[in-house]
């Protein structure tokens, strides 16, 4: 035991840079649960003393110690944006306002998908991925068996409008929650910077797809009319549930867009509107759904993380970047942009982005808040923009994917890519434009 202790004393940086590579690769094989490999490597890292299991040191609070890595904003945030959507559909809304878009397209198969497209991207600024294709994908299905049509085109649409909306804003899509804490940047940022570029991306993608489906896309214009008939008098279960939740999530998005103002951290707001909430539910019944495994996943990254943050890898990883581009903030910024789309695409942009966050924030310490600032927004555009390449890159893909088996129309691995890249080009070309034009020339 004194032998392993002195060998990791002496490589810390060595073995926690390992213990994270072997994480990502047992991750991205999909054999074990990514939640068991996270706590198992952060209980590795914690035992082997690269963090530290003691809170304080000589009556002082012990910097070093493994909970101070754990990210508090962003478990709390994403717990309590979870509760409040959770009770929010159960009263049937989201349905409703679905259903409403697909009448007013008159059952037009090309207008239906730019309709879903555009409600899936504007409903995933505000909501989770996952939870917003979740909630979209049964009047999807629907409406494809009314049609007489495949709902692949449709499903494709959904899953990369729910990523490029999520982009959008700060509670979007798990990587801007990270970048916002660890870059301490408030929802009013996202909004500011990122949305223009979002709506421009997303009417690009839409066209695309429009085009590329506009011959599969046909139906008669008796099953056109069938769509028009969707009973919609029914859809809202509970009045009561639906006014306390609509009122509840609009002050919440407000306090968000206020955070410069009140001086109220985001996890703080939506955690007291999430209580509100819970004082006329059934606590036990609301938290066994919300989704532990992301949130523990989270918990075990962090220390994971952390194990490499405590032994100075974090930092030789961020001069090594300064080094290679030689202190261009142009070069770093794009690197930074492109390097994100392409891995995101390839494993889960969540852990991705833990480890990067860290990067840049150490490269903030060195080259100062301007330099930095473009390039928070560069991880942000390529993490959550990358994910669409492939079927295993956001979460929203793979629910997608599997539900759509489940329904007898498999999404294969290729077949998603045919699209997927494209977007991607599309997206992180527009992005460099954006990017390049508003901060760095």
């Amino acid at each position: 035991m004194e032998f392993i202790q002195s060998f990791v004393a002496a490589n810390g940086v060595m073995v926690s840079a390992c213990i994270l590579i072997i994480a990502y690769i047992i991750i991205a094989t999909e054999k074990i649960p990514k939640v068991t490999i996270a706590l198992l490597g952060g209980a590795i890292t914690v035992i082997l003393g690269l963090v530290s299991q003691t809170k304080t040191v000589n009556d002082a609070i012990n910097p070093l110690y493994f909970v101070n890595f754990i990210d508090f904003n962003v478990i709390f945030l994403l717990v309590s944006m979870m509760i409040i959507v959770l009770i929010t559909t159960k009263s049937g809304v989201f349905n409703f306002i679905a259903n409403e878009l697909l009448k007013h397209t008159k059952g037009h198969p090309i207008k239906i998908l730019i309709a879903l497209g555009a409600f899936t991207a504007f409903v995933s600024a505000f909501l989770d991925n996952v939870t917003t294709v979740i909630l979209i994908m049964p009047i999807t299905f629907s409406i494809a068996k009314k049609l007489d049509i495949n709902p692949i085109p449709f499903l494709i649409c959904e899953t990369v409008s729910s990523n490029i909306g999520g982009t959008a804003t700060l509670i979007g899509d798990p990587p801007n929650i990270i970048i916002g804490s660890a870059g301490n940047l408030a929802f009013m940022d996202f909004v500011r910077v990122l949305t223009p570029i979002i709506v421009v991306i997303l009417i690009a993608v839409l066209l695309y797809l429009s085009l590329c489906f506009r011959k599969t896309l046909k139906t008669t214009k008796e099953k056109m009319a069938q769509a028009l008939e969707i009973d919609n008098s029914k859809t809202i279960t509970d009045y009561k549930l639906l006014i306390r939740s609509m009122i509840v999530l609009i002050l919440v998005i407000t306090g968000f867009v206020l955070h410069d103002v009140i001086h109220v951290e985001t996890c703080i707001i939506a955690m007291l509107g999430a209580s509100i909430l819970l004082l006329f539910e059934k606590p036990t019944k609301i938290l066994q759904d919300v989704e532990w495994n992301t949130i523990f996943f989270f918990v075990g990254l962090f220390i994971i993380i952390g194990g490499l943050e405590a032994t100075g890898g974090i930092k030789l990883m961020a001069q090594w970047v300064i080094d290679i581009t030689q202190g261009s903030q142009k070069a770093c910024a794009l690197i930074i942009l492109w390097a994100s789309g392409i891995i995101s695409g390839v494993i889960d942009n969540i852990p991705y982005t833990a480890t990067m966050a860290p990067m840049i924030a150490q490269i903030e310490k060195v080259m100062g808040q301007s330099y930095a600032t473009p390039l928070w927004w560069c991880l942000s555009l390529g993490a959550c923009l990358g994910g669409n390449m492939t079927i295993i890159g956001a979460a929203a893909n793979v629910i997608v994917s599997e539900n759509a088996a489940k329904e007898g129309h498999p999404i294969t691995f290729l077949g998603f890519m045919k699209y997927g890249v494209p977007i991607v080009l599309i997206s992180l070309i527009l992005s460099t434009v954006y990017v390049y034009f508003r901060f760095l020339r």
